[in-house]
């Protein structure tokens, strides 16, 4: 199966995939200053999902994550994800 990727090269996995979702931490870790549209606009995330799945990152991995202002800060991966791992799925 080919993954279709965006203008940033970051691949766009199906809602349902767990690969999205590491994409999403991904970004958090990568961008500078990582704000909701900052986030959208390099993953090709829908805006009004980004915080519903960052509530699966906490939920279903123990990742720990904080919104200060407008800035998303992981404080912990958690028991399950490494970020060398997780931060592959960005690139793909």
């Amino acid at each position: 199966m080919r993954i279709a990727r965006n203008q940033f090269g970051v691949p766009q996995y199906p809602e349902h995939d767990a690969r999205r979702l590491f994409v999403l931490l991904g970004a958090i870790d990568l961008l500078e200053r990582p704000t909701l549209s900052a986030i959208a606009d390099l993953t090709g995330h829908d805006r009004d999902a980004i915080d519903a799945d960052i509530v699966k990152l906490r939920e279903q991995f123990g990742v720990t994550l904080h919104k200060s202002g407008d800035i998303y800060r992981i404080e912990s991966w958690g028991d399950v994800l490494q970020k060398s791992g997780v931060t592959r799925f960005l690139k793909g």
